[in-house]
């Protein structure tokens, strides 16, 4: 959302339609994501708050020329300051949101499980990760979550990711499943971008779906969802 009403509105909606897990994180809009599911969550009863389900992340900056990572007392710091904004005692998942090479993952499993055994955290995983990642944190963490980026134009996670959680017995999150509006049939060859949409506004992450090969697939795919009566989407 543009602002706290419009989230408001958004959360209204998806509380209607059976959604129950909040996924955020503190870099999204410098905290603003986390202060509005907070505000949000405060005007309900028990009724909807005691079912929701909160999830966040950290490691990018929340600011300009703030600091970033995963060191533990930062990891410790961030979620103080995320349980502050969302106005809770403790969230069901916490994940850092990218790999830190610079941090031993071993000591950022180290705080995570800190913060489990304080009662301030459910469980903790890892998102934006590869294979190797994902070995390397499961020999020294109880990681047991995977949120990674998955779609029919981003395959990657099958390759040694799906396959790792499957052996571990980890959950995982796709996000981008319509991979940033390309499988929603929004974006098609030798046309102009639709005025405000993500390719108009943030293209770089999906340049190379510009490609012949990708839009054949396309093609294919809105046939089988005419085929079907429904949505590219």
């Amino acid at each position: 959302g543009e602002n706290g009403e419009e989230a408001s509105a958004i959360m209204d909606a998806a509380w209607e339609a059976g959604i129950t897990t909040f996924d955020t994180a503190d870099a999204y809009g410098g905290g603003r994501s986390e202060s509005w599911i907070g505000d949000w969550l405060r005007t309900k009863g028990p009724e909807v708050h005691d079912q929701i389900v909160l999830s966040t992340k950290t490691f990018n900056s929340m600011d300009e020329g703030e600091d970033h990572g995963l060191a533990p007392a930062r990891v410790k710091r961030q979620l103080e300051s995320s349980l502050g904004r969302l106005g809770a005692e403790r969230v069901a998942m916490y994940l850092p949101h990218a790999w830190d090479s610079e941090v031993p993952i071993a000591e950022t499993a180290g705080a995570f499980e800190a913060l489990v055994a304080e009662g301030k955290v459910g469980a903790y995983g890892l998102s934006n990760v590869d294979g190797t990642q994902l070995r390397e944190a499961l020999a020294v963490g109880r990681f047991g979550w995977a949120q990674n980026s998955y779609s029919l134009l981003d395959r990657e996670p099958q390759r040694e990711v799906l396959p790792l959680c499957a052996e571990h017995g980890l959950g995982f999150t796709p996000f981008s499943p319509l991979a940033g509006g390309w499988l929603t049939g929004k974006y098609r060859r030798d046309e102009e971008a639709p005025a405000g949409s993500r390719m108009t506004m943030r293209p770089e992450p999906y340049l190379h779906f510009r490609d012949e090969a990708v839009y054949d697939g396309l093609d294919g795919l809105a046939a089988a969802a005419a085929e079907r009566g429904v949505s590219t989407a």
